[in-house]
């Protein structure tokens, strides 16, 4: 057991030092995203905090994608704005323990494979969205608030102390590790700009101001609601949505990842593991999350490739608040400013800019749409929605172009119709316009060698050209009907009668040895 346990954590790609390093700067990038996604859901800063720890270490431990970073995310804070104004924070803590549920029933169910039906247009716009998206949320910490409440764009000697602190701190991200990879460039530059600034005095925002980090260790808390159906059913909407918008930005996290790293996770463990997170927070006081495109990234950049790096980042944090937030909140928010830019430079799917006229309109089309609707709504679930949606009705419409028929007349005088392409509901109206009922002779067959019946207005459309020839006293044969079709076909006994030919081929299902995939 102890071998297995060692196993399981030691690292297989990277060494010791770069998972922690990598891990601690993680943990610094962190504190600010917590922070501030904690104020646009108008609840206690020390919630985002404990929500990153207990997501982070939860995940890292459990979930299907290492070096993947999880913790309170943005996308989850903006559904939850109207619940807690509403309802209050208990009935927060309410809805993220049955948003957990969701999540583990999601992985047992194994729906983690749904994302393979996320189209490449689809991940394109989906992560330039996201890297706008992260670009354009740093430009909040150019502004200052006026004696009048309202906010401000900095000027003169402020404005040139945080670009040049920030382009100080991209320049070291960007050119360091073309001199040493010994340390990663992001600590690196994130720990010379807070010196700079505490030792040369220079007057800039910082952490402290956004919040004080300081706390003591998460306590078990249960949600003090009413335990009833009306209770239910108010938190039920946002824990299908917060559910919904945590898988679908951590599978899709996980596949980019998956990507960078030429490796492979499981996306129905990492299901399980985000409701496992997700559950506990719950029951801490937590706020929900899921995992972090931006800070998976800061983490595989800087080496982290295994479970420890995501371990160290949620310890690291929870260090900082207990001991480290008089210094941590000491570090100038203009270095993780040019963090975050330098993240979404290299989020940013610079190729797709290049494949514009090299690929069908249509996939152009759906990746800026994703795009806009992640930039302009921040929702990334619905971004993904519709540029599957789309993808898919471009598909059908594709594919219902592609049906045909070659009509020939034997010697018998029997008419044959071959037919070309699937047949489903977006092809049915153009099969049904091949055939010519009138002028036919008496039989025809219908031959499917080159085709399928997809669905039930496949099924219809069969039966419609057949119910034709029927009342005109003439007969139909199929012939070259698949399994899978044949069987949709006797399903619908009830509302369609099939004549086969007498030579049609029996199909039978042949079983690899030791294998669980059939062939037809």
């Amino acid at each position: 057991m102890t071998q297995l346990f060692l196993n399981f954590f030691r690292p297989k790609q990277a060494n010791l030092k770069d998972e922690v390093l990598s891990g601690l700067t993680v943990a610094l990038a962190l504190v600010p995203e917590a922070v501030a996604f904690s104020l646009i859901a108008g609840i206690s800063p020390l919630i985002g905090l404990y929500t990153a720890f207990i997501i982070g270490l939860v995940t890292s431990i459990l979930g299907g994608r290492p070096g993947m970073i999880s913790g309170a995310t943005g996308a989850i804070a903006v559904v939850i704005v109207a619940l807690v104004a509403q309802h209050g924070v208990e009935y927060l803590f309410a809805a993220v323990v049955l948003m957990g549920l969701i999540q583990i029933l999601v992985g047992v169910l194994k729906l983690g494979k749904l994302i393979r039906l996320v189209p490449h247009p689809v991940m394109f716009g989906f992560v330039n969205g996201l890297a706008i998206v992260i670009a354009m949320s740093q430009f909040d910490q150019f502004k200052f608030t006026t004696e009048s409440g309202s906010a401000a764009w900095m000027t003169g000697t402020p404005l040139f102390i945080m670009i040049g602190l920030v382009l100080l701190t991209m320049i070291i991200i960007k050119f360091l590790p073309k001199l040493t990879t010994a340390v990663p460039s992001a600590l690196v530059a994130i720990l010379t700009t807070s010196l700079i600034v505490i030792f040369a005095g220079i007057e800039t925002r910082t952490v402290g101001d956004l919040a004080s980090i300081s706390g003591g260790l998460p306590q078990f808390h249960l949600p003090v609601v009413p335990l009833n159906w009306e209770t239910f059913m108010i938190i039920l909407p946002y824990s299908a949505i917060m559910a919904g918008v945590g898988l679908i930005e951590s599978l899709l996290t996980l596949s980019l990842i998956d990507e960078i790293t030429e490796t492979r996770g499981h996306g129905n463990k990492e299901c399980v593991a985000q409701g496992v997170a997700n559950l506990t927070t719950g029951f801490f006081g937590g706020m929900g999350g899921c995992a972090m495109i931006g800070q998976s990234l800061i983490n595989v950049n800087a080496g982290g490739r295994n479970r420890i790096s995501g371990i160290v980042a949620a310890i690291g944090l929870l260090v900082f608040i207990l001991f480290l937030s008089t210094y941590i909140e000491m570090v100038p928010m203009a270095a993780l400013v040019g963090l975050m830019f330098m993240v979404a430079i290299g989020t940013f799917e610079w190729a797709s800019l290049k494949v514009f006229r090299k690929v069908p309109k249509s996939d152009v089309l759906v990746m800026v749409l994703v795009t806009l609707v992640t930039v302009l709504l921040h929702n990334l679930a619905l971004a993904v929605l519709i540029g599957v949606v789309i993808a898919a009705l471009v598909f059908a419409w594709e594919n219902s172009k592609m049906i045909r028929a070659r009509k020939t007349t034997d010697e018998n005088g029997v008419k044959h119709y071959e037919i070309y392409g699937p047949l489903f509901f977006a092809s049915a109206l153009a099969f049904g316009q091949k055939f010519d009922p009138l002028n036919d002779p008496d039989e025809i067959i219908i031959d499917f060698a080159e085709s399928r019946i997809v669905d039930h207005s496949g099924i219809d459309a069969v039966h419609k050209v057949t119910e034709r020839y029927e009342k005109l006293g003439k007969t139909v044969y199929i012939r070259h009907l698949n399994t899978s079709s044949k069987v949709l076909l006797n399903k619908a006994e009830k509302i369609i009668n099939v004549n086969y030919t007498d030579d049609d081929p029996s199909y039978k299902i042949v079983v690899e040895k030791n294998a669980s995939k059939s062939f037809v």
